[in-house]
């Protein structure tokens, strides 16, 4: 069984899939920012629920970013304490995977560019690809036709970079999530900017990545900032 956490989309999301990919539990609440106060009690409620014990788990899925600071931050040290303290493996999920999974299974799309508003005028972008009904991001390689109008700043592996405001993408593949309004679409190019996100989604992703890749220890789940000033305020970061 795993469970799986998000607090990186402005909600605090926790979930609880067993290894045939069945959905125990599955609950979402509006986070205001409010993430560090929900996120035990909702992993306990689902626990009981679900009529689970930590030492039951195959492994902890979490969303690793890139996304809000301090929401990558929640999960990330959350997973890693409960990681610590049962010794379970744990696996990072990318949010632009998230975005472009809800994609697939909400609108049947099966290429396509997930944008997420990043803030100070720039989206984190990545392109994914549809393969054994798992969009699966594509690597720096693979990606290069793609990607290939983009600055990478990192040496990230799945091709996911920051994009500047009002930018075009080189292929017109629709685009997905919240930072794909904030980018200049080619014609005909769709937009879809409202997803449902949510843990299990987040879980499945990790099942199928935990299958291929196993899971890594406490002090090796790490989150994705992509930009390294991710700590400025809320002020400089251009919110309001």
């Amino acid at each position: 069984m795993f469970l799986a956490l998000d607090t990186v989309f402005g909600q605090c999301s926790v979930a609880i899939v067993s290894d045939s990919g069945a959905v125990l539990y599955n609950e979402s609440q509006a986070g205001n920012r409010m993430q560090t106060q929900q996120i035990l009690p909702m992993i306990d409620a689902a626990l009981s629920q679900a009529g689970v014990t930590l030492e039951q788990l195959t492994a902890l899925v979490f969303n690793r970013g890139p996304g809000a600071f301090s929401g990558i931050r929640i999960n990330t040290a959350v997973v890693q304490a409960l990681s610590v303290a049962h010794d379970l493996p744990c696996v990072g999920v990318s949010s632009l995977q998230i975005l472009a999974q809800a994609a697939f299974e909400q609108q049947q799309i099966e290429q396509c560019y997930a944008a997420h508003d990043a803030r100070m005028k720039q989206v984190y972008l990545g392109a994914f690809a549809l393969e054994s009904g798992i969009m699966q991001p594509l690597t720096l390689e693979s990606a290069s036709a793609l990607m290939g109008l983009i600055n990478t700043p990192t040496e990230s592996p799945d091709a996911e970079c920051l994009l500047d405001y009002e930018k075009s993408t080189p292929l017109k593949l629709p685009l997905v999530g919240d930072g794909a309004p904030l980018l200049t679409a080619q014609e005909g190019q769709p937009v879809l900017e409202t997803l449902q996100t949510d843990a299990a989604i987040v879980a499945r992703l990790g099942m199928v990545q935990f299958a291929k890749e196993g899971g890594v220890p406490a002090e090796q789940a790490l989150p994705v900032y992509l930009r390294n000033n991710a700590w400025k305020t809320l002020k400089e970061q251009g919110k309001a």
